[in-house]
């Protein structure tokens, strides 16, 4: 019985694939083998060591102390591409927003609504004040190629817009879907110097806190917008604050509203509603649940933002499973002790994604418990259990 502690209200398509004889899922539960998390902060939970994996029902994760996880062996999973509709959605209404003044023209026209017989007339002398440009011809520059980042940038091509993308990690995946007219920007700088419109589709993290700033924008045309829906981080407040009061920036719409922002002509706020649709709660609890069961019952790690993408058809009766140190020898040692006790391996893999690494390892024999103590005290080993298969 795999025991799964949830955070969060967890959308019910996705509960409802966790087999009840087999899993039991509860926000109050002892020793749990899983955690599944949205929005909960958990850098100040005590994360038991009973927890092999935490899934995050979102791309997000800077809510999950992934070092400290990393650290324990604990696989950290994310759903990138389970909210990916939803935030493009919104980023297409960030570009109109941003560009045709529709909620300055709003708010007056709700102005004007006790003047009966004049409003006919008001509108027709007043509209011009609300003009703004078209999107079509304009260019947009997408920092960030992934899942969300490739459908913007397909559906701004649709909408006649000039696309240029900059990504220097971009996947095989996200690059086959991308539109043969996205066109690659060497350099961040290039893609901001030649942007009309700019929208940010990156994860936050130590080294690109604060990627805009004033040296950056400084790169932007004179009118130019930004759109960021991916996090609030990304961009220097004060920076960007400045910028728009200087006019050297006409528009920034955010999904990370401030004080400070909600209180500056020219910022847009929208209430973090990027990923807030049912249909995206639904993707992205399927997808965490589905990889959680995956990892749990077979070891297979897919989607994992700590530790590397990692699958093997079980063939033999008995797999083992081993996270360590990305240091040289390990299999080496791991395969030694194994032969040591007469331990026929079938079938091995073995992958790593910069400090870390992850090896299944099948077996026709069961692992004693004796050997795998042995192997949790080889130097750079962080993590073994073990899987009997069909049980």
């Amino acid at each position: 019985m795999f025991r799964i502690q949830t955070f969060n209200k967890i959308s019910p398509l996705g509960l409802d694939l966790f087999p009840r004889d087999r899993y039991e899922v509860a926000s109050e539960i002892l020793h749990p083998d899983a955690i599944l998390v949205r929005s909960a902060d958990l850098h100040s939970v005590a994360i038991p060591d009973s927890v092999k994996a935490v899934a995050r029902a979102g791309a997000g994760y800077n809510n999950i102390p992934v070092g400290p996880c990393s650290d324990r062996g604990i696989v950290v999973f994310n759903t990138p591409g389970g909210n990916a509709n939803a935030v493009k959605e919104l980023v297409l209404a960030a570009l109109l927003l941003s560009s045709r003044n529709i909620l300055g023209g709003i708010s007056w026209s709700a102005g004007i609504a006790g003047r009966a017989d004049e409003v006919p007339d008001l509108v027709e002398k007043e509209k011009s004040k609300f003009e703004g440009p078209e999107l079509r011809g304009k260019t947009l520059g997408v920092i960030g190629l992934g899942a969300i980042g490739a459908m913007v940038a397909n559906d701004a091509v649709n909408l006649g817009m000039e696309v240029i993308g900059h990504d220097p990690y971009i996947s095989v995946d996200a690059a086959w879907s991308l539109s043969r007219q996205v066109v690659r920007a060497e350099t961040l700088e290039g893609l901001l110097g030649k942007s009309d419109y700019v929208t940010l589709h990156i994860p936050l993290t130590d080294n690109n806190r604060g990627l805009l700033n004033a040296e950056k924008l400084r790169f932007m045309k004179r009118g130019a917008r930004v759109i960021n829906m991916a996090r609030g981080g990304l961009v220097n407040e004060a920076d960007i604050i400045a910028a728009l009061r200087s006019g050297h920036i006409a528009c920034y719409v955010t999904d990370f509203p401030s004080a400070e922002l909600l209180a500056c002509a020219g910022a847009i706020c929208i209430p973090h509603l990027g990923a807030s649709t049912p249909e995206a709660e639904d993707n992205c609890a399927v997808m965490a649940v589905r990889q959680l069961m995956d990892f749990l019952e077979s070891g297979a790690i897919r989607n994992s933002v700590n530790f590397p993408r990692c699958r093997l058809d079980q063939r033999a009766p008995y797999r083992l499973l081993v996270a360590n140190r990305n240091i040289p020898n390990m299999v080496g040692q791991i395969t030694t002790l194994l032969a040591g006790q007469n331990i026929n391996i079938t079938d091995l893999i073995n992958h790593h994604r910069d400090d870390y690494a992850y090896n299944i390892i099948d077996t026709e024999q069961q692992i004693p418990p004796a050997l795998l103590e042995q192997l949790k005290e080889v130097e750079g080993v962080i993590r073994v259990r073990t899987i009997i298969h069909g049980a």
